[in-house]
């Protein structure tokens, strides 16, 4: 004992660190180094080099990196929220829900019902009122006059069999020309009166197109005297209205209307 009141060390006790009889020493592991700011880093073995890692910046990094949770516990957080943000599944597109069939009924219902008929031309239109008496001589013949350029064309309708008469000819002789006779039958397709009445006419002036149309603005006027409630179809398929458009007169110091004397320069 001492007199400071310890114990002392056995003879045959050794150091810590110090290598034993017969071992041989080994060396002592490096210190780590004490950078300017205050931080330790890692010894380095001899020989390497340590590039490219990342600098950090003082004591706001390692609060602000001590704040922030670590990456894997953010990534499981955001693995828990999402099924319960997640929206619904869809169905499937083979389950079929209530909804589903009772649409599919209905549509089935309405494809077997029967399609109704489609509204006549004379149909569509607002009636007439019902004052409105037809005309017609004591033949039954209604009578109308039409006009088309120069041409002017007196016309009686009558119920018949389709038969038009111009000039004490067919139609077909006296309109050589299809389109001329697709002209003058136009009232009746558009009133499906097609083969329903008989036409004849007087027609003078002007040249067979002129003619032609006279005489479908006729034929067009006499059938609303015959039936007043055909007026609004041949109305609105613009029929009943006189057709303005003349030739152009000539003027003095030209050939015709705009027509110059060619120039000459001397």
């Amino acid at each position: 004992m001492s007199d400071d009141n310890t114990p002392d060390k056995d003879a045959t006790e050794q150091p810590e660190g110090e290598p034993k009889d017969g071992e041989a020493k080994q060396p002592a592991a490096p210190r780590p180094r004490r950078t300017t700011a205050g931080r330790t880093t890692a010894p380095r073995a001899a020989g390497t080099r340590t590039t490219g890692a990342p600098r950090t910046g003082g004591t706001r990094a390692r609060a602000a990196a001590a704040a922030e949770p670590p990456a894997e516990e953010a990534a499981a957080a955001s693995t828990e929220t999402a099924p319960a943000e997640a929206a619904p599944p869809a169905p499937r597109r083979g389950a079929q829900t209530f909804e589903g069939l009772g649409s599919l009924r209905q549509a089935m219902a309405q494809a077997t019902r029967p399609a109704a008929p489609p509204p006549s031309a004379a149909a569509a239109f607002a009636p007439l009122p019902e004052d409105v008496q037809p005309k017609r001589d004591a033949l039954g013949r209604s009578y109308a006059t039409g006009k088309r350029k120069n041409a002017v064309a007196r016309v009686w309708i009558k119920p018949g069999n389709g038969r038009i008469e111009v000039n004490g000819r067919d139609s077909p002789i006296y309109f050589a020309r299809p389109v001329l006779r697709m002209l003058i039958s136009q009232p009746f397709v558009v009133t499906d009166r097609l083969g329903q009445f008989d036409v004849w006419c007087t027609v003078k002036g002007g040249g067979l197109s002129g003619q032609a149309g006279a005489v479908r603005h006729g034929i067009s006027k006499a059938l609303t005297f015959y039936e007043p409630g055909l007026r609004p179809a041949l109305k609105h398929g613009g029929f009943l209205t006189r057709d303005s458009r003349v030739v152009e007169r000539k003027k003095y110091g030209r050939h015709k209307a705009r027509r110059r004397p060619q120039y000459s320069k001397r």
